[in-house]
């Protein structure tokens, strides 16, 4: 049996038994080339063949072997790892930003590592300590307002921090997104246009939707600045959906049947909303108009055409993964990037043209 064939567990060992693992030397006899070597190719580093590139390439696929990043942080002090840090995956717009980053990743050695806050000031404190703990090459995190100690871990990290989705507030370093304020200011100001003046606003509980709330007080100010008084708003806790936004609307239309421009925190419960007056044979947009936020693609094949608003996600995950891609490279430097998108109101057929 030749060296490269021989098993790696001991003979007679079981199914169960853990197998040792791999390492250079296991790759440097299946190639036959030196340990050296194996780990200039496996590192991309130093003069080597291309002919022995390809044959230590193609034993350690064959093999399966997997290199020790940990060793080699262990003189780098970092890992080709970027924590990525989102409040949820069952809210529809933050797999549009992960897809973003992954997509300039891809064209990297750098590696998206996933955490979840499920909106938890506490699990973001959390999570952000047991990913600051593998030393990464970088953090993407969403939203501006956290905790002081999740704002000292970042200040202190010694590495790229992108806070993204959120222009409005105190960035700890570079930031991508858009003005949530200014948002809901356009909206506003195109519900005004059209002729609408007994608003109702229906959307999360603010202090779990920082940016939901900028939108809201956008849109106050703007209403403001008319002579127009915000006439009602509903607020609901936990996910959102259509069945979320049917119930919300049915709620604040029985409470205020005088409405005639319900403004939507997202694009579900926008879509939830419109759905039930449909039902109960309302006209969208001419009795009373509607609009969500964040541009949802899965909603294009409803009756109506929602109008909303695009919020980025995928060039804010784009940008995002840039920064840090270029400030993680040896060569780069910089820090306190600020990539202000423009989000791009579209009318549907539920808001009324001025």
């Amino acid at each position: 049996m030749s060296t490269s064939d021989r098993p790696l567990a001991s003979p007679g060992a079981s199914q169960t038994e853990t197998r040792r693992p791999l390492t250079l030397r296991d790759v440097s006899e299946a190639s036959g080339v030196s340990e050296m070597t194996v780990s200039r190719v496996l590192r991309n580093r130093g003069d080597v063949s291309a002919a022995t590139r390809e044959r230590v390439l193609a034993a350690a696929k064959r093999l399966g072997y997997v290199p020790n990043k940990i060793a080699g942080a262990l003189a780098s002090s970092r890992v080709n790892l970027v924590a990525v840090i989102i409040p949820s995956m069952s809210n529809l717009v933050f797999p549009d930003v992960v897809n973003g980053i992954s997509r300039v990743l891809e064209d990297t050695e750098l590696q998206p590592v996933l955490g979840i806050t499920h909106y938890s000031p506490e699990q973001e404190e959390k999570v952000l300590y047991e990913m600051l703990s593998w030393r990464p090459s970088g953090v993407i995190i969403a939203g501006l307002e956290r905790s002081e100690a999740a704002r000292a871990m970042l200040g202190n990290a010694g590495i790229p921090v992108v806070e993204v989705m959120d222009v409005d507030g105190d960035p700890i370093d570079a930031v991508v997104g858009i003005s949530h304020r200014r948002a809901g200011r356009i909206m506003g100001q195109a519900i005004i246009e059209a002729g609408y003046r007994r608003i109702g606003f229906l959307g999360t509980k603010m202090p779990q939707d920082h940016r939901a709330r900028k939108r809201l007080d956008g849109l106050t100010e703007v209403l403001a600045e008319a002579g127009i008084a915000l006439a009602d708003q509903e607020f609901y806790e936990g996910r959102s959906g259509f069945g979320k936004g049917r119930e919300m609307t049915q709620a604040v239309l029985e409470r205020s049947p005088d409405l005639d421009f319900l403004y939507y925190s997202n694009d579900l419960i926008g879509a939830g909303g419109m759905l039930y007056c449909l039902e109960k044979g309302i006209p969208i947009p001419e009795q009373i108009g509607i609009a969500g936020f964040n541009g949802i693609e899965l909603l294009d094949g409803l009756p109506r055409k929602l109008a909303t608003m695009d919020s980025c996600r995928l060039e804010i995950g784009e940008a995002a993964a840039r920064i840090v891609a270029r400030r993680a490279s040896a060569q780069a430097s910089g820090g306190g990037e600020q990539i202000v998108l423009t989000p791009k109101l579209t009318m549907g057929d539920t808001l009324l043209r001025a």
